[in-house]
C-alpha cells in the first residue's frame, strides 16, 4: 500500500471525451508534472460510465511518471464488476483509489450491490487487504442528501472505520466550515488526514451551477463580488485567484494536511495558486 505524505498536494481531473480533449490534457499533464504533485485523481462517471476513459487517463499520468488514483463509484455496480475492476487496477500496479458512492446514470433506478461508500471501502479491504491506499469523500458543509449534520458525520466515520486511509473534502470557501468539520470528526474518533478540496474560480456561472448541485456554499460576499464583474472575465479570475490563494495559505498555516485541487483539466489557475503559495 502506498503512503500519501503529509501536506500532500494533489490534483483532480476528469477523463476527456474527445480527441481534442485528450490532446489538451496531454499538454496540461506535462505542465502539472513540473509541480511534482503527490498524486493525480481521475473521476469515474455515473455508474462507471467513464470506466475505460478513467483507466486510460490514469495510465497516461503514470506514463509521465506521476502517481495516479482512479475514482471508483459503487452505486449501480455489482460485486463481480467491482472485483474485476480492482483486479484490473492491481494488474497495472495501481495502488491508490478514491472510493465514492457516486450517482446513478440517468434513467437507472437500481442501486446495485452497494448502497453506501462505506460498503465499498469494506469490500475493497476484504478483497484486496492493504494493497490500496483508499481515499474517501468528506463534506465540511454536509452532504446535500444528509438528514442532519450528525448523520453526515456518522456516515463519514463509517467510511473511515471500514478502512479508509484519508479523506478529500468537497470544495468550500469558508475555512471555518472545514475546521469545524475536522474538530467534530476528531472528537468522534476519526484520526485520518482530511485534505481540503480547493476549487479555483474561473467562471461565476459554472461555479454557481456546480455549487448548487453539490451543496457547496458560495459566501454572499464572494457571490456578489463575482456577479459584479459581469463579462469582465479577466478581473473575475484575478480576484478569484486572490481569494483562493488566501484560503489555501490560511489552511496550510493552520495545519491542514495538504490541498487537493479540482483542476477541471485546466492548468493556469491551479499552477498560479501553487506558485503564489511557494509550493
Amino acid at each position: 500500500m502506498s503512503a500519501v505524505p503529509q501536506r500532500a498536494l494533489s490534483l483532480e481531473f476528469f477523463p476527456p471525451r474527445t480527441a481534442e480533449g485528450v490532446e489538451k490534457l496531454r499538454v496540461t499533464r506535462r505542465q502539472f508534472a513540473q509541480l511534482k504533485p503527490a498524486f493525480c485523481s481521475v473521476t469515474f462517471g455515473a455508474g462507471g460510465s467513464t470506466r475505460e476513459g478513467t483507466l486510460a487517463t490514469v495510465l497516461g499520468f503514470r506514463a509521465e511518471g506521476l502517481q495516479a488514483a482512479p475514482h471508483i463509484s459503487c452505486i449501480g455496480g455489482t460485486r463481480a464488476e467491482l472485483g474485476e475492476l480492482l483486479q484490473l487496477y492491481r494488474s497495472h500496479g495501481i495502488d491508490h483509489v478514491v472510493a465514492l458512492r457516486g450517482d446513478l446514470p440517468a434513467g437507472v433506478l437500481e442501486a446495485g450491490d452497494f448502497r453506501h461508500a462505506s460498503d465499498l471501502v469494506a469490500y475493497i479491504r476484504r478483497e484486496t487487504g492493504d494493497w490500496f491506499h483508499i481515499d474517501v469523500a468528506a463534506y465540511p458543509e454536509y452532504h446535500p442528501q444528509a438528514r442532519s449534520p450528525q448523520d453526515d458525520l456518522a456516515a463519514f466515520k463509517r467510511k473511515v472505520d471500514a478502512g479508509a486511509d484519508s479523506a478529500i473534502t468537497q470544495y468550500f470557501y469558508n475555512a471555518d466550515a472545514y475546521w469545524h468539520f475536522v474538530d467534530a470528526a476528531t472528537a468522534a474518533g476519526v484520526a485520518v488526514p482530511i485534505v481540503p478540496g480547493i476549487m479555483p474560480i474561473a467562471s461565476f456561472a459554472k461555479l454557481a451551477r456546480f455549487s448548487d448541485a453539490c451543496g457547496a456554499e458560495i459566501p454572499r460576499w464572494i457571490r456578489l463580488k463575482l456577479e459584479s464583474y459581469g463579462d469582465d472575465s479577466a478581473s473575475l479570475r484575478a480576484w478569484g485567484l486572490d481569494v483562493v490563494t488566501d484560503l489555501c495559505d490560511g489552511l496550510l498555516a493552520r495545519g491542514a494536511p495538504g490541498l487537493h485541487f479540482y483542476t477541471m483539466n485546466q492548468a493556469a489557475l491551479t499552477t498560479t495558486i501553487w506558485q503564489r503559495l511557494g509550493l
